[in-house]
């Protein structure tokens, strides 16, 4: 059977190994892990051992693998990894290339870990989220739900300065950052306690992790700002308005009656279609952060607006693209289980069958018509007509007016 014994140890240019697993290395023949745990283990390797370097891409090095055991069923390879295996480690790549191999571990602390215990900082109550090799989205969820504590995995684009950078733009600037270099290494570990403003200007060595520690943000009043507790509805004159025109944004009510419709609790890609001033996809984002949005204006001021409200309210991660919706290429973004289509212009229909080509099958569109005398195209009517001719199923619409504004029917359909 296959076999893979995964030994964890730290950044320490001397590995500091129990008798136990120096036995293990000292049966082994083939060796695999890092190049820089090559450097770290090689004087307690065996004579002759063979070395297997993990490096990408990751299916040449599982070929190296399935060769040995081809050749030598009953030998185990031996990988070294960084701190715990299994803690975004490789240990888990075995479980997922190959599950059938049996897996023995031999863990370190991890470097979050060790760098807790340097700052004697509990870290039970700690929201994890790497960035090695991965894009913001988790750490952006985790910012915008208000993590009081974070342990972030860093790599070389997603650098202390850059997250710092990041979360100041957004308006996330009550955290102090706890920045661990060389962590198990005596003549090049340093740990760091700075504010963001200081992190975002510093250079650190890599490898290196970091952990944000929450101040209570505070207003002017001395009460806990927006920053620590966001509102349920965001009032409409906090956005910044296209023209300063308060009539082309969805009103609060509309908006979070809306975002019932999109039943985003549920969902897991949102698009927004003609977001104008970004109301929808930033009241979505900040309250539904697990959704990935992406959104679409055909005009070219709009990607400042939405770049000013996102900031404004922090939400990071909105996806903005700007053009006419009906030519821009859908292939590289996610399928959408939720479509909001608040500006049309005329080509509903159009519009709808573009959606239909990369709509989920359980995916849902919700659209809001305005009953107004001077609108000359009754839009419940081409709804109506595009439902039809689309061979989508309408639920019940909801009809509501708010104040002396127009009467609004929210509309939803699916295949």
């Amino acid at each position: 059977m296959k076999k893979f014994i995964v030994i964890g140890i730290t950044d320490a240019p001397r590995p500091s190994l129990s008798d136990e697993v120096l036995a293990v290395v000292s049966r082994g023949r083939v060796f695999s892990g890092g190049r820089r745990h090559h450097e770290i283990v090689g004087d307690v390797l065996p004579a002759g051992a063979e070395w297997i370097d993990i490096t990408v891409p990751l299916d040449r090095v599982f070929g190296q693998y399935e060769h040995h055991f081809s050749a030598h069923p009953s030998q185990p390879v031996v990988v070294f990894a960084s701190g715990d295996p299994l803690f975004f480690g490789f240990a888990n790549t075995i479980r997922r290339k190959m599950p059938d191999a049996e897996v023995l571990l031999y863990p370190a602390f991890n470097s979050l870990q060790t760098l807790a215990h340097r700052l004697v900082l509990s870290y039970h109550d700690m929201r994890i989220v790497s960035l090695t090799g991965r894009p913001w989205p988790d750490f952006d969820q985790a910012l915008i739900q208000r993590a009081q504590k974070m342990g972030v995995l860093t790599d070389r684009e997603h650098t202390p300065a850059a997250i710092a950078r990041r979360m100041m733009d957004y308006g996330y600037t009550h955290y102090v950052m706890h920045v661990g270099e060389h962590l198990g290494n005596p003549a090049l570990e340093r740990i760091s306690s700075l504010t963001l403003a200081d992190a975002a200007q510093r250079h650190f060595d890599y490898p290196n992790c970091l952990i944000l520690q929450a101040l209570e943000p505070a207003g002017a009043d001395g009460q806990p700002s927006a920053a620590a507790h966001p509102p349920f509805g965001i009032p409409d004159h906090a956005f910044a308005l296209l023209d300063g025109r308060e009539k082309m944004i969805t009103k609060m009510p509309i908006r979070l009656l809306t975002l019932q419709a999109l039943d985003l609790p549920r969902r897991h890609v949102l698009w927004d279609i003609g977001f104008c001033t970004g109301s929808i996809s930033i009241e979505a984002r900040l309250h539904f952060p697990h959704v990935r949005v992406e959104a679409f204006e055909i005009r070219q001021e709009g990607e400042a607006l939405m770049r000013e409200n996102a900031r404004r309210f922090g939400t990071p991660g909105i996806g903005v693209h700007i053009g006419d919706f009906l030519e821009a290429d859908l292939q590289s973004l996610p399928s959408p289980d939720a479509v909001f289509i608040g500006g049309h212009g005329g080509r509903l229909k159009d519009i709808m069958a573009k959606v239909l080509t990369r709509l989920t099958p359980d995916g849902i569109i919700v659209f809001n018509s305005v009953t107004s005398p001077k609108v000359p195209v009754n839009s419940r009517q081409l709804w109506d007509e595009a439902c039809l001719g689309l061979g989508l199923r309408q639920d019940t619409p909801l009809r509501i007016q708010f104040n002396d504004y127009n009467p609004i029917e929210i509309l939803k359909c699916r295949r």
